[in-house]
Protein backbone atom coordinates (compact mmCIF):
# COMPACT_ATOMS: atom_id res chain seq x y z
CA UNK A 1 0.00 0.00 0.00
CA UNK A 2 1.50 3.55 -0.98
CA UNK A 3 2.35 6.06 1.84
CA UNK A 4 -0.50 8.15 0.31
CA UNK A 5 -3.36 5.11 1.11
CA UNK A 6 -1.82 4.63 3.85
CA UNK A 7 -2.53 8.56 5.00
CA UNK A 8 -5.85 8.50 3.91
CA UNK A 9 -6.56 4.96 5.81
CA UNK A 10 -5.85 6.99 9.24
CA UNK A 11 -8.54 9.39 8.74
CA UNK A 12 -11.52 7.93 6.98
CA UNK A 13 -13.56 11.24 6.46
CA UNK A 14 -16.59 9.96 4.46
CA UNK A 15 -17.54 7.45 7.25
CA UNK A 16 -16.88 10.28 10.10
CA UNK A 17 -19.06 12.42 7.89
CA UNK A 18 -22.05 9.87 7.77
CA UNK A 19 -21.69 9.06 11.64
CA UNK A 20 -22.46 13.00 12.15
CA UNK A 21 -25.22 12.86 9.60
CA UNK A 22 -26.56 9.57 11.26
CA UNK A 23 -26.92 11.20 14.57
CA UNK A 24 -28.27 14.36 13.71
CA UNK A 25 -30.65 12.75 11.49
CA UNK A 26 -31.49 10.71 14.79
CA UNK A 27 -31.68 13.64 16.83
CA UNK A 28 -33.92 15.44 14.90
CA UNK A 29 -35.85 12.72 14.19
CA UNK A 30 -36.72 12.45 17.72
CA UNK A 31 -37.41 15.85 18.39
CA UNK A 32 -38.02 18.13 15.67
CA UNK A 33 -39.36 15.93 13.02
CA UNK A 34 -41.64 14.31 15.51
CA UNK A 35 -42.50 17.59 16.38
CA UNK A 36 -43.74 18.73 12.88
CA UNK A 37 -45.43 15.22 12.09
CA UNK A 38 -45.21 12.07 14.35
CA UNK A 39 -44.99 9.64 11.43
CA UNK A 40 -42.50 11.54 9.57
CA UNK A 41 -40.35 11.18 13.01
CA UNK A 42 -40.52 7.48 13.04
CA UNK A 43 -39.17 6.96 9.17
CA UNK A 44 -36.34 9.17 9.96
CA UNK A 45 -35.33 7.82 12.98
CA UNK A 46 -36.25 4.14 11.54
CA UNK A 47 -34.12 5.02 8.76
CA UNK A 48 -31.03 6.21 11.17
CA UNK A 49 -31.13 3.55 13.44
CA UNK A 50 -30.64 0.95 10.60
CA UNK A 51 -27.59 2.87 8.79
CA UNK A 52 -26.73 3.31 12.55
CA UNK A 53 -26.18 -0.69 12.54
CA UNK A 54 -24.44 -0.53 9.10
CA UNK A 55 -21.71 2.30 10.76
CA UNK A 56 -21.86 -0.33 14.00
CA UNK A 57 -20.64 -3.69 10.76
CA UNK A 58 -17.67 -0.70 9.65
CA UNK A 59 -16.69 -0.13 13.72
CA UNK A 60 -16.14 -4.01 13.88
CA UNK A 61 -14.15 -4.35 10.59
CA UNK A 62 -11.62 -1.29 11.43
CA UNK A 63 -13.19 2.11 10.61
CA UNK A 64 -12.91 4.53 10.41
CA UNK A 65 -9.65 4.75 12.72
CA UNK A 66 -7.03 1.93 13.13
CA UNK A 67 -7.93 2.11 17.07
CA UNK A 68 -10.84 -0.22 17.39
CA UNK A 69 -11.42 1.11 21.26
CA UNK A 70 -11.85 4.68 19.38
CA UNK A 71 -14.48 3.18 16.50
CA UNK A 72 -16.47 1.27 19.44
CA UNK A 73 -16.83 4.61 21.06
CA UNK A 74 -17.73 6.21 18.69
CA UNK A 75 -20.89 3.89 18.05
CA UNK A 76 -21.45 3.61 21.58
CA UNK A 77 -24.80 4.57 21.89
CA UNK A 78 -27.19 1.67 21.34
CA UNK A 79 -30.19 3.58 18.79
CA UNK A 80 -31.28 -0.23 17.98
CA UNK A 81 -31.68 -0.95 22.04
CA UNK A 82 -31.34 -4.60 21.80
CA UNK A 83 -28.22 -5.99 20.04
CA UNK A 84 -25.00 -5.63 22.34
CA UNK A 85 -22.35 -4.06 20.18
CA UNK A 86 -19.43 -6.28 21.41
CA UNK A 87 -21.70 -9.38 20.65
CA UNK A 88 -22.60 -8.12 16.94
CA UNK A 89 -19.29 -8.08 17.02
CA UNK A 90 -17.56 -11.24 18.08
CA UNK A 91 -20.87 -12.98 16.10
CA UNK A 92 -20.24 -10.72 13.19
CA UNK A 93 -16.32 -11.89 12.62
CA UNK A 94 -17.23 -15.81 13.57
CA UNK A 95 -19.82 -15.21 10.50
CA UNK A 96 -16.74 -14.30 8.78
CA UNK A 97 -15.06 -17.66 8.86
CA UNK A 98 -16.33 -18.66 4.41
CA UNK A 99 -16.05 -22.40 5.00
CA UNK A 100 -18.53 -22.13 7.71
CA UNK A 101 -21.17 -19.58 5.78
CA UNK A 102 -25.24 -21.08 6.22
CA UNK A 103 -23.76 -24.00 8.56
CA UNK A 104 -26.36 -24.10 11.21
CA UNK A 105 -24.69 -24.62 14.01
CA UNK A 106 -20.61 -23.16 13.13
CA UNK A 107 -22.38 -20.06 10.82
CA UNK A 108 -23.85 -17.49 13.97
CA UNK A 109 -26.03 -15.73 11.06
CA UNK A 110 -27.33 -18.74 9.26
CA UNK A 111 -30.88 -18.69 8.74
CA UNK A 112 -30.54 -22.22 8.28
CA UNK A 113 -31.64 -25.28 10.13
CA UNK A 114 -30.37 -28.64 10.87
CA UNK A 115 -33.28 -30.88 9.20
CA UNK A 116 -33.21 -32.99 11.70
CA UNK A 117 -34.48 -30.24 14.39
CA UNK A 118 -36.60 -29.48 11.61
CA UNK A 119 -38.37 -32.47 12.07
CA UNK A 120 -39.35 -31.90 15.70
CA UNK A 121 -40.35 -27.96 16.08
CA UNK A 122 -43.69 -28.10 16.47
CA UNK A 123 -46.33 -27.17 13.77
CA UNK A 124 -46.67 -23.63 14.53
CA UNK A 125 -43.30 -22.94 14.96
CA UNK A 126 -42.62 -24.19 11.68
CA UNK A 127 -45.19 -21.86 9.94
CA UNK A 128 -43.48 -18.70 11.67
CA UNK A 129 -40.21 -19.91 10.26
CA UNK A 130 -41.67 -20.66 6.94
CA UNK A 131 -43.48 -17.08 7.10
CA UNK A 132 -40.22 -15.69 7.92
CA UNK A 133 -38.40 -17.46 4.52
CA UNK A 134 -40.39 -14.82 2.37
CA UNK A 135 -39.50 -11.26 2.56
CA UNK A 136 -42.63 -10.16 3.75
CA UNK A 137 -42.73 -12.14 6.72
CA UNK A 138 -38.94 -11.22 7.14
CA UNK A 139 -39.95 -8.00 7.44
CA UNK A 140 -43.04 -8.13 9.60
CA UNK A 141 -41.45 -11.00 12.05
CA UNK A 142 -37.98 -11.39 11.11
CA UNK A 143 -36.88 -8.96 13.82
CA UNK A 144 -38.76 -10.94 16.92
CA UNK A 145 -37.54 -14.24 15.43
CA UNK A 146 -33.96 -12.98 15.07
CA UNK A 147 -33.74 -11.65 18.51
CA UNK A 148 -35.56 -14.82 20.69
CA UNK A 149 -32.93 -17.05 18.72
CA UNK A 150 -29.87 -14.86 19.59
CA UNK A 151 -31.01 -14.31 23.01
CA UNK A 152 -31.78 -18.02 23.56
CA UNK A 153 -27.77 -19.08 22.50
CA UNK A 154 -26.57 -15.64 24.17
CA UNK A 155 -28.26 -17.10 27.56
CA UNK A 156 -26.86 -20.56 27.15
CA UNK A 157 -23.68 -19.26 26.42
CA UNK A 158 -23.48 -17.03 29.94
CA UNK A 159 -24.93 -20.17 31.64
CA UNK A 160 -22.10 -22.14 29.89
CA UNK A 161 -19.50 -19.70 31.18
CA UNK A 162 -18.90 -18.68 27.75
CA UNK A 163 -15.93 -15.69 28.10
CA UNK A 164 -17.05 -12.37 27.51
CA UNK A 165 -20.65 -12.86 26.53
CA UNK A 166 -21.94 -11.67 30.30
CA UNK A 167 -19.16 -8.91 30.02
CA UNK A 168 -20.99 -7.53 26.45
CA UNK A 169 -24.30 -7.35 27.67
CA UNK A 170 -23.44 -5.46 30.67
CA UNK A 171 -21.60 -3.26 29.03
CA UNK A 172 -24.39 -2.66 27.15
CA UNK A 173 -26.57 -1.16 29.70
CA UNK A 174 -25.03 2.24 29.63
CA UNK A 175 -25.10 2.34 26.25
CA UNK A 176 -28.64 1.62 26.46
CA UNK A 177 -29.19 3.84 29.43
CA UNK A 178 -28.29 6.54 27.41
CA UNK A 179 -30.72 6.39 24.72
CA UNK A 180 -33.61 6.12 27.17
CA UNK A 181 -32.40 9.28 28.94
CA UNK A 182 -32.94 11.14 25.64
CA UNK A 183 -36.00 9.66 24.95
CA UNK A 184 -37.31 10.20 28.67
CA UNK A 185 -35.54 13.61 29.04
CA UNK A 186 -35.08 15.49 25.45
CA UNK A 187 -36.81 13.59 22.52
CA UNK A 188 -40.56 15.05 21.59
CA UNK A 189 -41.12 11.51 20.77
CA UNK A 190 -43.23 9.00 22.48
CA UNK A 191 -41.74 5.82 23.93
CA UNK A 192 -43.78 3.57 21.91
CA UNK A 193 -43.36 5.46 19.08
CA UNK A 194 -39.43 4.63 19.56
CA UNK A 195 -39.68 1.08 19.65
CA UNK A 196 -41.97 1.16 16.88
CA UNK A 197 -39.02 3.42 14.87
CA UNK A 198 -36.59 0.63 16.26
CA UNK A 199 -38.69 -2.20 15.16
CA UNK A 200 -38.82 -0.58 11.85
CA UNK A 201 -35.17 -0.62 11.60
CA UNK A 202 -34.22 -3.76 12.03
CA UNK A 203 -36.67 -4.87 9.53
CA UNK A 204 -35.15 -2.14 7.09
CA UNK A 205 -31.61 -4.39 7.95
CA UNK A 206 -33.68 -7.68 7.32
CA UNK A 207 -34.05 -6.67 3.34
CA UNK A 208 -30.15 -6.84 3.23
CA UNK A 209 -29.36 -9.92 5.45
CA UNK A 210 -32.39 -11.76 3.59
CA UNK A 211 -30.55 -13.41 0.63
CA UNK A 212 -26.91 -12.32 1.34
CA UNK A 213 -26.45 -16.20 1.57
CA UNK A 214 -27.68 -19.16 -0.08
CA UNK A 215 -26.74 -23.13 0.30
CA UNK A 216 -24.04 -23.99 -1.83
CA UNK A 217 -22.03 -27.12 -2.16
CA UNK A 218 -18.77 -24.48 -2.40
CA UNK A 219 -18.27 -22.16 0.21
CA UNK A 220 -17.12 -19.30 -2.31
CA UNK A 221 -20.49 -19.44 -4.23
CA UNK A 222 -22.65 -18.75 -1.33
CA UNK A 223 -22.28 -15.11 -1.67
CA UNK A 224 -24.39 -12.70 -2.84
CA UNK A 225 -24.42 -9.87 -5.67
CA UNK A 226 -26.70 -7.18 -5.97
CA UNK A 227 -26.15 -4.27 -8.28
CA UNK A 228 -28.45 -1.60 -6.63
CA UNK A 229 -27.07 1.80 -6.21
CA UNK A 230 -29.98 3.40 -4.60
CA UNK A 231 -30.93 4.13 -1.29
CA UNK A 232 -31.01 0.91 0.53
CA UNK A 233 -27.68 0.75 -0.90
CA UNK A 234 -26.30 4.15 1.36
CA UNK A 235 -28.06 2.84 4.47
CA UNK A 236 -26.53 -0.69 4.38
CA UNK A 237 -22.96 1.34 3.18
CA UNK A 238 -22.51 -1.08 -0.59
CA UNK A 239 -22.57 -4.39 1.97
CA UNK A 240 -25.25 -5.70 -1.16
CA UNK A 241 -21.78 -6.11 -2.89
CA UNK A 242 -21.60 -8.95 -0.15
CA UNK A 243 -18.93 -11.11 -2.08
CA UNK A 244 -16.85 -8.41 -2.38
CA UNK A 245 -17.04 -6.93 1.32
CA UNK A 246 -16.19 -10.79 2.28
CA UNK A 247 -12.88 -11.13 0.11
CA UNK A 248 -11.66 -7.78 1.14
CA UNK A 249 -13.68 -7.00 4.42
CA UNK A 250 -11.24 -4.29 5.51
CA UNK A 251 -11.88 -2.09 2.65
CA UNK A 252 -14.22 0.55 3.67
CA UNK A 253 -17.69 0.80 2.64
CA UNK A 254 -16.96 3.95 0.19
CA UNK A 255 -14.92 1.81 -1.95
CA UNK A 256 -16.20 -1.00 -2.85
CA UNK A 257 -18.28 -0.25 -5.76
CA UNK A 258 -15.12 1.13 -7.10
CA UNK A 259 -13.72 -1.87 -6.31
CA UNK A 260 -16.24 -3.92 -7.63
CA UNK A 261 -16.69 -1.96 -11.10
CA UNK A 262 -13.21 -2.70 -11.81
CA UNK A 263 -13.46 -6.62 -11.54
CA UNK A 264 -17.27 -7.42 -12.17
CA UNK A 265 -16.17 -10.28 -13.51
CA UNK A 266 -14.15 -12.01 -11.39
CA UNK A 267 -16.13 -11.27 -8.31
CA UNK A 268 -19.04 -13.14 -10.39
CA UNK A 269 -17.10 -15.97 -11.70
CA UNK A 270 -16.00 -16.44 -7.90
CA UNK A 271 -19.68 -16.60 -6.27
CA UNK A 272 -20.34 -18.58 -9.22
CA UNK A 273 -23.05 -16.14 -10.49
CA UNK A 274 -25.22 -15.50 -7.40
CA UNK A 275 -26.36 -11.86 -8.64
CA UNK A 276 -29.43 -10.11 -8.12
CA UNK A 277 -30.10 -6.59 -10.71
CA UNK A 278 -31.43 -4.76 -7.34
CA UNK A 279 -33.58 -5.17 -4.59
CA UNK A 280 -36.41 -4.21 -7.11
CA UNK A 281 -35.78 -7.64 -8.79
CA UNK A 282 -35.74 -9.11 -5.11
CA UNK A 283 -39.38 -8.04 -4.13
CA UNK A 284 -40.72 -8.64 -6.78
CA UNK A 285 -39.36 -11.99 -6.43
CA UNK A 286 -39.52 -13.13 -3.26
CA UNK A 287 -42.16 -10.55 -1.40
CA UNK A 288 -44.11 -13.78 -1.20
CA UNK A 289 -42.67 -16.61 -2.17
CA UNK A 290 -39.66 -18.17 -0.39
CA UNK A 291 -36.37 -18.12 -1.57
CA UNK A 292 -35.33 -21.49 0.03
CA UNK A 293 -36.20 -23.79 2.51
CA UNK A 294 -35.47 -23.59 6.27
CA UNK A 295 -33.76 -26.87 6.80
CA UNK A 296 -30.54 -26.32 4.95
CA UNK A 297 -31.18 -28.56 1.85
CA UNK A 298 -27.43 -29.74 1.59
CA UNK A 299 -26.89 -30.59 4.96
CA UNK A 300 -24.91 -34.07 5.63
CA UNK A 301 -24.95 -35.58 9.04
CA UNK A 302 -21.32 -35.94 9.65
Amino acid sequence: MSEALKARALAEWPTLALLAVCYAGWIAGTTWFAALWLPLGIVVTAICIALHSSLCHEALHGHPFRNNRLNEALVFPALALLVPYRRFRDTHLAHHHDEHLTDPYDDPESNYMDPAVWQTLPGWARAVLAFNNTLVGRLLVGPVVGQVAFMRDDWRAIRAGVPGVLAAWLWHLPAVGLVVWWIASVAVMPVWAYLLATYAGLSILKIRTFLEHRAHEKARGRTVIIEDRGPLALIFLNNNLHVVHHMHPKVPWYRLPALYAAHRSHYLGRNDGYLYRSYGEIFRKHFLRAKDPVPHPLWRKE
